[in-house]
């Protein structure tokens, strides 16, 4: 009936365990909670319910990856991130995770990403009185002579119970007899030194042995217990027992003391003589097994050495049961506590462990941005455990303290640039306060991801371009290139010529490739039509937002020889080149027969033209001049010579492949008065015949004389407005000589450049170092002038 009371009891406790938890919210860097579970659960209890009580949706729970981290590989709890509940994984046997310890408690660290949260759970394992006191043996034999005073004390060995607190062992009763009683004597941590006093003297003759039963019984309800039996043998010997000569032995041992290192020395003294007063010294019987290979005593000095590794953060102290024993037949001990103090040493390095860590960070973070969280142990204490952080590189992060102890956030100091750098290295480095003091360090890589913050960037702005007239239409003209400092898809750079909303129709006759930059012509450029124009291009790049710049592109066409010299006089009525001219025989030589004149679209060398006599019946009678075109007589007529004569006259330009162009005089002679006549009614015909062509010439000269002037008033503004050193004069040709042709001179730096052309339009552009048209001249600068005219 009363195990039926007792098991229906423990039950209850059990159920009211489950279903009370005691939950604590404090604020310190993160959120932290605090419940308490009996032990002995069963697999699957409900600890708690963590993300109602942290006030957590946990819808969110799986998409942040909420988890226990830092756990062992079989741990005791597990999160569900359905619901957000605490279970029990596994059997929790408090005595096995906190053996004697008053407070039993389990710390665990929960991190939730996006954002970065960190929750500490702390569980109180409660204890239930599932164990019953048990003593090393069930037999206890002591031996103790007759001649033993009463008061004569024997330590028993305690009862050993794994539960603590009050259910741990709280009572010791000796069986009625009348010549022992039962002392416990109280020890540190819960313990309970039983020991029999002796207090009637013994007579071996009236008993020999007594039989005792001795039981231990802990504070639970109901109470556990468990007995042992003491069987005692009455000696008729030595009857005086060592006694040691202090009261109390304590020693104070540094941590990691070499083998061999002198603790302390114990001294006892005996009464008896012989060998009943030789001591030997030993440990306690009921002395620790562990305890008993870090140290070991010297049986004739009481030296007690360090025989093992003294670790301080295995223990901080001792409790060493030393017995002195005399060398009678039946020998007598004595028993005393030497307390052993341990001092802490700097020995342990600190531990760092990365728990939480970004992949890449993107370039515009902002400062203070978190990249990993860190969090460093050091299991040495005091001043031995206080540690620092810091990075060793001269890099834009920094350590920066969380207000919870030993953790620590790396963040941004300053701002990132991948284009500058995009990979860091950062050595984390802990050092403790001990001395000397230890450090320990670890690697952490950091990846600076691209942002679109670089615009394309042209090689040249503006661009210049020459490319001559008639130019092919299947290969790129000129191309134009830019660059982006970005990476990847904010690095991928297309191009367009955007259409000018003035209507200008530029871009109409170009193609731009969108992926190199490559310009193809989609017509054939004329520079009698077209000199020069202007566009721009734009560069854009693929991020998002994009970004784009542009350029401008300045072309400029360059003169080929593709027109022929025309023939402007003679010109027949029906357009070809021929004419009659009548002159009196009786003419001196020198006399101007006429002037062929011609005029060609290009300009420079391939408009300069050079007249010559292709053909002429008589190479005596007339000349050409090569420059004007004048032919002239080169002697007088006699009566011999021909009443009729034909020139063919060849009109050439001065381009690399010559055009040409023809032209036929009929130079007819006749006497003074016919000619005179002849003149006359020639003169008329004249009149109708060159109106035509008078009336051209005098648009061309007046055109050219317009244009020209025009090109001084802009080429001196030009000069005005650059710095460069170099000069530009202009000059018309004033000998006009019927060709059309004017030149222009000017000076750039230590050369002069002469050009030889046509016309000069208003779209005409003179180019220093363009030499298409041009011809470079020695160095002749003068005082008196720099300009030349060009016969």
């Amino acid at each position: 009936m009363e195990q039926s009371g007792r098991q229906l009891w423990i039950e209850r406790w059990r159920c009211v365990a489950y279903m009370v938890a005691l939950v604590t919210l404090w604020s310190d860097a993160s959120a932290q909670i605090r419940y308490s579970i009996s032990e002995e659960v069963k697999d699957g209890s409900v600890v708690g319910n963590i993300a109602k009580d942290l006030g957590i949706d946990k819808a969110t729970l799986k998409d942040r990856e909420y988890r226990i981290v830092g756990s062992s590989a079989e741990p005791f709890f597990h999160l569900n991130n359905d619901d957000g509940i605490l279970y029990v994984s596994r059997k929790v046997d408090r005595e096995e995770i906190c053996e004697r310890s008053n407070a039993c408690i389990i710390n665990l660290k929960t991190v939730l990403e996006n954002p970065l949260e960190i929750h500490y759970v702390t569980i109180e394992v409660m204890d239930v009185n599932d164990h019953s006191p048990v003593f090393p043996e069930k037999e206890k034999r002591l031996e103790i002579f007759e001649s033993t005073s009463p008061g004569a004390r024997f330590q028993l060995q305690p009862a050993r119970d794994p539960d603590g607190g009050q259910f741990s062992v709280q009572q010791y009763k000796l069986s009625h007899n009348d010549h022992f009683r039962l002392e416990v004597k109280e020890r540190g941590e819960d313990r309970k030194m039983p020991s029999l006093i002796l207090q009637k003297q013994l007579d071996r003759e009236t008993m020999r042995e007594h039989k005792l039963l001795l039981t231990a019984v802990d504070g639970g309800r109901p109470v556990r217990s468990g007995t042992t039996e003491i069987l005692i043998e009455v000696l008729d010997v030595n009857d005086n027992s060592p006694v040691f000569t202090k009261d109390v032995y304590s020693a104070v041992l540094n941590e990691n003391a070499v083998p061999g290192t002198l603790v302390i020395q114990v001294n006892a003294t005996d009464l008896d003589e012989g060998a009943n007063s030789e001591i030997v010294y030993s440990f306690g019987k009921e002395m620790d097994i562990h305890v008993q290979k870090l140290f070991n005593i010297d049986p004739r000095t009481g030296e007690i050495k360090v025989a093992g590794i003294i670790d301080f953060e295995e223990n901080e102290s001792y409790e060493i049961d030393i017995q002195a024993s005399d060398k009678g037949t039946i020998p007598l001990s004595t028993d005393k506590t030497v307390i052993i103090k341990v001092i802490d040493l700097n020995d342990n390095p600190p531990e760092i462990e990365v728990t939480s860590f970004s992949k890449s960070v993107p370039e515009d973070s902002r400062i203070g941005t978190t990249v990993a969280l860190i969090s460093v142990n050091d299991l040495d204490s005091g001043a031995n455990g206080k540690v620092s952080c810091y990075i060793r590189e001269d890099v834009p992060f920094a350590i920066s303290p969380s207000l919870q102890d030993n953790m620590y956030a790396i963040v941004t100091k300053s701002q990132l640039d991948r284009e500058e750098k995009s990979f860091y290295e950062l050595t984390i480095v802990a050092k403790d306060t001990g001395e000397p003091s230890l450090s320990s360090e670890k690697t952490v890589s950091v990846v600076v991801s691209d942002v679109n913050d670089n615009r394309p960037q042209f090689s040249l702005s503006p661009y210049t371009f020459y490319i001559t007239e008639n130019n092919g239409l299947t290969a790129p003209v000129f191309s134009v290139r830019a660059t982006d400092l970005d990476d990847s898809d904010n690095a991928h750079i297309s191009y367009h010529i955007p259409r000018d909303s003035s209507g200008d129709s530029t871009g109409l006759f170009l193609n731009i490739n969108s992926e190199n930059g490559d310009i193809l012509a989609l017509k054939s450029f004329d520079f009698e039509t077209l000199k020069t124009f202007q566009f721009q291009v734009v560069a854009t790049d693929s991020g998002t937002p994009s970004l784009s710049s542009n350029v401008t592109v300045n072309v400029f066409i360059l003169d080929q020889n593709d027109n022929a010299p025309v023939i402007l006089y003679p010109v027949s009525s029906n357009g070809s080149a021929e004419g009659v001219e009548e002159i009196p025989r009786n003419v001196n030589a020198g006399h101007l027969v006429t002037k062929v004149r011609a005029y060609d679209a290009d300009i420079g060398y391939n408009g300069w033209l050079l007249f010559s006599l292709q053909q002429v019946t008589d190479h005596s009678l007339f000349g050409l001049d090569r420059y004007t075109g004048q032919i002239r007589t080169l002697r007088s007529f006699t009566e011999t010579d021909e009443a009729e004569h034909k020139l063919v006259i060849l009109v050439k330009d001065n381009g690399n492949v010559s055009l040409s162009a023809t032209a036929t005089v009929i130079v007819k002679l006749v006497e003074p008065k016919e000619a005179f006549a002849a003149s006359d009614v020639k003169s008329a015909a004249k009149d109708d015949e060159g109106g035509d062509v008078t009336f051209y010439l005098m648009i061309t000269l007046g055109s050219v004389s317009v244009l020209f002037l025009i090109s001084i008033v802009v080429l001196i503004a030009m000069q005005c407005s650059k710095t460069t050193d170099y000069t530009s004069k202009y000059l018309q040709d004033t000998n006009y000589d019927g060709t059309l042709c004017h030149s222009i001179q000017y000076r750039s730096g230590d050369k002069r450049y002469m050009l030889v052309g046509p016309r000069m339009s208003i779209g005409s552009t003179i180019v220093p170092g363009s030499h298409a048209n041009t011809l470079v001249l020695p160095d002749r600068r003068r005082a008196s002038g720099e300009v030349r005219k060009l016969l």
